[in-house]
C-alpha cells in the first residue's frame, strides 16, 4: 500500500513548513544582527529532535523553538557567531527543566526565567545558566512537595473530624 509514502510526504511537508516559519523569524532577529540560514535551522531541528528523544518528550509544534528565538535574540550575550549553537544548548536546558519541574511551569514563564538568569546572573554563560536553573528546579520541586504535604495533612484533618 501507499501508506508509508503518504506519511513520509506529510513529514517532509511539515519539516519544510517548520523551516519556513523559523526562517521568517529572521525578519525580527536581523535587527539584533542575528540570522539563521536554512542549514542552521535544519541542524537546530535535528538537535531539538534529539533532545526531545533523549528526554522522552513529544512536541507536535515548534512554538517553543519560535519563542526561544524571540525571547533570546535580544540578548547582548548572543552574537551571529554563537547564535545557532546557543539556541541548540538553550533547547537542551529548556527541556531538561521542563522534565525537572514536572511540566508545572508554563513554557513562557520558564523561557522568561531562563532569559532573566542568562542576562543578569550568568552574563551569557550557558554552563552557569544550567547550574543556576538546576538549583531553581530543586527549589521548585521542594516547594511542590511542601504544598502537596500540606494538602495531604488537610485530608487527614478532615478525616479525623468527620
Amino acid at each position: 500500500m501507499y501508506l508509508p509514502r503518504l506519511f513520509n510526504s506529510l513529514n517532509v511537508s511539515m519539516q519544510e513548513q517548520c523551516i519556513t516559519e523559523l526562517l521568517e523569524l529572521n525578519e525580527k532577529t536581523k535587527e539584533y544582527g542575528l540570522i539563521l540560514t536554512p542549514q542552521d535551522v535544519e541542524l537546530m531541528m535535528a538537535a531539538r529532535n534529539q533532545v526531545l528523544y533523549s528526554y522522552g518528550r513529544v512536541e507536535l509544534s515548534i512554538e517553543v523553538t519560535k519563542a526561544l528565538i524571540e525571547v533570546f535574540s535580544a540578548s547582548s550575550f548572543i552574537n551571529q557567531e554563537n547564535y545557532a549553537d546557543t539556541l541548540n544548548e538553550l533547547h537542551e536546558i529548556f527541556y531538561y527543566l521542563k522534565n525537572e519541574t514536572e511540566d508545572k511551569i508554563s513554557d513562557m514563564k520558564l523561557l522568561h526565567r531562563m532569559k532573566e538568569v542568562f542576562e543578569e546572573d550568568c552574563e551569557g554563560s550557558l554552563d552557569l545558566l544550567k547550574s543556576r536553573l538546576e538549583e531553581y528546579a530543586e527549589e521548585f520541586r521542594r516547594d511542590l512537595q511542601k504544598n502537596d504535604s500540606l494538602f495531604e495533612g488537610e485530608d487527614e484533618y478532615w478525616d479525623l473530624n468527620i
